[in-house]
């Protein structure tokens, strides 16, 4: 698991523009949340994988405790999957041409393709009926015309994402950021996220907790979803 270091210039000026507040949402509607699992795809999570992170296997179990949580709280579970469409009308060659070697190219193309082994997900989630798989061609899940994530949430009426996955600093941070700016509330989980290496945890989670989301550790994020729902019953 990363070790988390955010530095305390960081943690204050984020406090101070927050209203002195350490956590933002203490309190959700669990029947509006869904946790959106980044990317937690063989590719990523098997040893010898494309673009293997092993830390991604150590966060597993908080995962999945985050899923079941939110499931029984009467929330949503979606399963988003980096994929490569060779015939989708909007093609990404600014990465696959200009930012790849041609040969590093052809070895995402051909692992991120639905049907390969490394496109499917780790065998170790624990993916039910009623869950929500969702394939993405751009880091973001909610670049419009690469994946249908914002219209599925918006139609469901969700208005606040809990996020898990891998890298913490890449399609995890990218789906994060955006969501914020489409008006989600986003909790983005310190020890439920996984990349390299813990400096580009820690500067992922320093940007999150600066400008754009409520930074919770599964056991936090827990009691957010058994406090608010002990709330919510409370109030009937």
């Amino acid at each position: 698991m990363h070790k988390i270091e955010i530095p305390q210039e960081i943690r204050d000026r984020s406090r101070a523009l927050r209203g002195d507040r350490d956590v933002l949402f203490d309190r959700i509607d669990p029947s509006r949340t869904a946790h959106v699992v980044v990317d937690l795809q063989n590719g990523f999570m098997r040893e010898g994988a494309p673009v293997e992170v092993p830390v991604a296997r150590e966060i597993v179990d908080n995962v999945n405790r985050i899923s079941a949580a939110l499931r029984e709280a009467g929330g949503r579970v979606v399963y988003l999957r980096f994929t490569y469409d060779a015939n989708e009308p909007l093609g990404w060659p600014a990465w696959y041409e200009d930012t790849l070697s041609g040969e590093h190219s052809g070895v995402l193309k051909e692992a991120f393709t639905p049907g390969s082994h490394d496109h499917d997900l780790w065998p170790g989630l624990d993916v039910l009926d009623g869950d929500l798989v969702v394939d993405k061609t751009r880091f973001s899940g909610f670049v419009h015309g690469t994946c249908p994530l914002h219209d599925i949430l918006q139609e469901a009426g969700i208005d606040t994402l809990i996020i898990t996955g891998t890298l913490t600093n890449c399609c995890c941070e990218s789906t994060a950021r955006d969501a914020n700016q489409l008006n989600y509330k986003v909790i983005f989980v310190t020890d439920g996220n996984a990349t390299h290496t813990d400096w580009e945890h820690n500067a992922t989670l320093s940007n999150m907790a600066a400008i754009f989301s409520d930074l919770q550790s599964t056991d936090r994020v827990w009691e957010t979803i058994e406090r608010s729902t002990a709330q919510l019953i409370a109030a009937e």
